[in-house]
């Protein structure tokens, strides 16, 4: 491989956050260039070569070729290099073959995959949605898995009944002091994750073919879920300070109303829990869900959920408050629903990852996560204010969300720009956002970009949103950016 192919890769690499470790920027960086710049089957240079041009040690080259390797993106014969190839692609086959005809996937699926979905992309300069992993307090995580991985915790291997005690304990004292919140452990549900909540909602719930209220722009896992579910949504503009659009409600019975919780989800601005008492009057849902998706812990007064009433659950997670790969979460429910709703989550997802209840129990139980959290916090806020700082003078654009200890911000654009395009154009130079219109329901003209603030800190972030604010000044610039109307 010529010292020209090479140029992407050093590019990649230097782009990458200065904040992650050096073989996760590495594997990064081969990851992106291999998908999108090399050729299959192209030789990479020596080893000691590509040390020398990035800087990086032998053996951070080593350990992130082996993880390449193992994810399927190279393959290597012992002394005869590593070449480039894609994962499940033949290691000897030089000619494609022929693509099997696609199997039929069921109605819901394709509802689902036509709609927007999480992305590929899941890290570089504002992807939004991933909290800050490189600054986690990881070595105290590791010494905890050593200290509850001891012969007398033997049963943390097998399954759990209800979730790990003492973690649900922790649960209800951290929505004590965080949300204002008092319920029992009984009403506490282990999840996997937000999305696995919201699924075991909607299992126990509601029937196939019933409606699902939800706001514009909507959070799209939790459309997805619903619609997976065979689940008919509906979805009403909100606009903060006017309210929802109650000319679309449906006719029909709701047999759900979902909502994010204190924070809005895309809109990164506080939510209204008048606005949403006044939809529910209006529409009179069974059960209320709100999906607790960032807060700062000051803003639990715009909750509607209340842990003494019969039909409001709450779901939240603790990916956006440590990492995206912990995938551990918590479901409040209605005291008269807490026994059926467990046994339906073990009859169907059955129930284990009790190590990892029990770290985390552990984790809270020392401080060690509200100490993480007021810090992070503190982070976050100062991160969005440079961001907004930057691109609220833009033209085009119509507003920035204020500056939040959340991870996410959003940035709205002038009704006719074409925002698809413009996240199209943003990750060709590696600036990863999401658009905001494909959350948006027909009658919501609104259109915007997603960022998100975790992956960037110090002097690459001031840096990153220097290069985001020029680009996008010349993207808006264009005359083909506009939307034909």
């Amino acid at each position: 491989m010529e010292l020209a192919a090479l140029e992407p890769l050093i590019e990649c690499y230097r782009r990458q956050s200065e904040t992650l470790g050096k073989q996760v920027r590495l594997e990064q960086a081969l990851l992106e260039v291999i998908r999108e710049q090399w050729p299959l089957g192209a030789r990479l240079p020596p080893h000691r070569k590509l040390c020398e041009t990035l800087g990086v040690a032998r053996n951070t080259l080593s350990l992130a070729i082996k993880s390449l390797i193992g994810e399927g993106y190279l393959h290597t014969g012992q002394g005869q290099g590593t070449w480039t190839r894609r994962p499940h692609a033949s290691k000897t086959s030089t000619t494609p073959e022929a693509s099997p005809a696609p199997l039929p996937l069921s109605g819901r699926a394709l509802k689902v995959l036509g709609g927007q979905g999480a992305s590929l992309i899941q890290s570089g300069a504002f992807v939004p949605g991933i909290p800050d992993i490189a600054r986690f307090p990881m070595r105290k995580w590791r010494q905890l898995y050593a200290s509850v991985t001891v012969p007398h915790n033997a049963l943390l291997l097998s399954y759990s009944s209800g979730g790990y005690g003492p973690l649900k304990r922790e649960i209800r004292d951290f929505l004590r002091r965080w949300r204002n919140i008092d319920c029992d452990t009984q009403q506490i549900i282990i999840t996997e994750g937000t999305h696995h909540g919201i699924e075991l909602c909607a299992l126990a719930l509601a029937d196939e073919g019933q409606r699902v209220v939800m706001e514009s722009p909507c959070y799209w896992g939790a459309r997805n879920v619903f619609l997976a579910a065979g689940l008919k949504t509906r979805r009403l503009a909100w606009v903060p300070g006017e309210g929802h659009d109650m000319t679309r409600l449906p006719e029909s019975s709701v047999q759900m109303a979902y909502f994010t919780g204190s924070h809005h989800y895309p809109l990164s601005v506080p939510t209204s829990r008048a606005d949403k008492q006044a939809l529910c009057d209006a529409c009179q849902p069974a059960y209320i869900l709100e999906d607790d998706y960032e807060f700062s812990g000051d803003d639990h007064h715009e909750l509607l959920f209340d842990p003494d009433s019969s039909n409001r659950l709450l779901v939240g997670s603790f990916s956006k408050l440590m990492f995206p790969g912990l995938r551990l979460g918590y479901l409040v429910v209605p005291r008269a629903l807490a026994g059926p709703m467990n046994r339906l989550r073990s009859e169907v997802f059955r129930e284990g990852r009790m190590l990892d209840q029990a770290v985390l129990a552990q984790f809270i139980s020392d401080g060690d996560l509200d100490a993480w959290y007021q810090r992070i916090q503190r982070d976050y806020l100062g991160r969005q204010q440079v961001v907004h700082d930057q691109l609220c003078q833009v033209k085009g654009v119509v507003s920035v969300s204020p500056p939040s200890r959340g991870i996410s911000l959003c940035v709205q654009l002038e009704s006719d720009i074409d925002d698809q395009r413009v996240a199209q154009l943003l990750m060709k130079e590696h600036l990863i956002v999401r658009p905001l219109s494909p959350v948006c329901s027909a009658n919501d003209s609104r259109r915007g970009l997603v960022l998100g603030v975790g992956m960037l800190a110090g002097d690459s972030l001031v840096n990153e949103v220097a290069r985001l604010r020029r680009t996008l000044e010349s993207i808006l610039a264009m005359r083909d950016i506009r939307r034909q109307k």
